[in-house]
């Protein structure tokens, strides 16, 4: 199975609760933050450490995987 490991603006915008503009624009600055060109993508990785949001819950929704949680016993 492949993962994704970048990020849209139409992801952004879900994940922040913005409008779709707000997130182009946010997406704009992570590039500048990072000197990439207009054609590179952001990693999902380079937007966690821009917003100081955890990696592996943003990667996990993006892909829509559904975390284990260990079951304990009572």
């Amino acid at each position: 199975m492949y993962y994704r490991i970048t990020i849209y603006p139409c992801e952004v915008s879900e994940i922040l609760g913005i409008k779709l503009n707000t997130a182009q624009t946010l997406i704009r600055t992570i590039k500048d933050a990072y000197c990439k060109k207009k054609h590179q993508d952001v990693t999902i990785k380079e937007f966690c450490e821009y917003k100081g949001l955890p990696y592996d819950e943003v990667f996990n929704m993006i892909n829509k995987i559904t975390p284990k949680h260990d079951k304990q016993s009572a």
